[in-house]
């Protein structure tokens, strides 16, 4: 039997506004909003996988990392910088502007406003 993600909950202040955010700088599609009175705002990460992110009071972050190859992080990469988001190679200090992954050739973190931080790996 195979296993796969279907969806997490990604948790956020404003869950339409944090899907757009997460959505623009990776290339994602934003889905039209789902769940009971729209309470989820979908993102399509690939043909398995949707974040829904969902708006709650006090959001405690998460810890999100994907795997791209080069190509799209270097797409990533480029909206980041163009969108003057913070990024690094350090989940502590997801700030220093580095690229040099410790556990891969490349990679960089990032977080929203929840403070979800999202890391970035690629050959």
């Amino acid at each position: 039997m195979t296993v796969t993600l279907n969806h997490t909950i990604v948790p956020a202040r404003d869950h339409r506004a944090a899907a757009r955010f997460f959505a623009s700088l990776m290339g994602l599609e934003e889905l039209p909003p789902a769940g009971r009175d729209g309470h989820f705002a979908p993102v399509r990460v690939n043909g398995q996988l949707t974040l829904d992110f969902m708006s709650v009071e006090h959001p405690e972050g998460h810890h999100l990392a994907f795997d791209v190859d080069p190509a799209t992080f270097d797409l990533i990469l480029d909206r980041v910088r163009a969108a003057g988001v913070p990024y690094g190679n350090d989940p502590a200090h997801p700030d220093n502007g580095r690229t040099d992954h410790p556990l891969c050739p490349r990679g960089l973190f990032f977080r929203d406003e929840a403070m979800n931080l999202y890391e970035v790996m690629s050959a």
